[in-house]
């Protein structure tokens, strides 16, 4: 259906958008400094990557407590409830078929992958800053575990873990968006103009509601 036939609905605000960017905008910067903290060990520069991998870990901390806080005190399509689904996700198990995305707000498939990815995220940031506070003394964990020698053999598995589970979350996120570009589906402008494209009208449709 083209574009010009669905109507649109401003349905995502600017600080739910804001924050979706700062978190990925973080994981970029965590996964970049990673890798080039490894690529240059021993080097001149790894002391400095490796603190700024700290303080974007800093920043996705900030980003994502702000997004768990505005759920519960956001608009509609910000909440928590618009991403929780258990009857949907229980009838697609049943049915094995994903179930229709027609409704305004979160997609429940996707909703499940943006909450098994901020569960994530919580991993990654908790075992990364206490491997901050065991290696390096730095970090809010430092006061507490500052040079313990068991950090590194407790966290180091569920972090380095947690990053793969993250990578791939992430190139499932971008192959789901190229999938749903070639199928004429404006889902990736969402988190930059808030608008969502619906494939029946809108009108007397609120947020959360589905429309199938």
């Amino acid at each position: 259906m083209p574009h010009a036939n669905r109507p649109a609905r401003h349905v995502y605000d600017p600080l739910l958008r804001a924050l979706h960017w700062a978190i990925a905008l973080s994981v970029v910067a965590l996964v970049a400094s990673s890798q080039l903290a490894e690529a240059f060990e021993d080097g001149p520069w790894e002391t400095a990557i490796w603190e700024f991998h700290l303080r974007a870990g800093y920043g996705l901390a900030i980003a994502l407590a702000s997004r768990l806080l505005w759920g519960l005190v956001g608009p509609a399509s910000a909440r928590w409830r618009d991403l929780w689904h258990p009857a949907t996700w229980q009838a697609g198990l049943k049915n094995l078929r994903l179930p229709r995305a027609h409704r305004v707000g979160h997609d429940p498939v996707a909703s499940l992958a943006y909450l098994f990815a901020y569960a994530v995220m919580m991993l990654m940031i908790v075992s990364g800053f206490a491997l901050a506070a065991g290696e390096f003394n730095a970090g809010p964990l430092a006061a507490w575990l500052g040079d313990a020698g068991w950090v590194e053999d407790a966290m180091k598995d569920p972090h380095e873990f947690g990053f793969d589970l993250l990578l791939g979350f992430v190139g499932l996120h971008l192959a789901a968006l190229v999938f749903h570009q070639l199928r004429g589906e404006r889902v990736a402008q969402r988190m930059v103009t808030g608008r969502q494209y619906l494939d029946i009208p809108a009108a007397g449709v609120r947020p959360g509601r589905r429309l199938d």
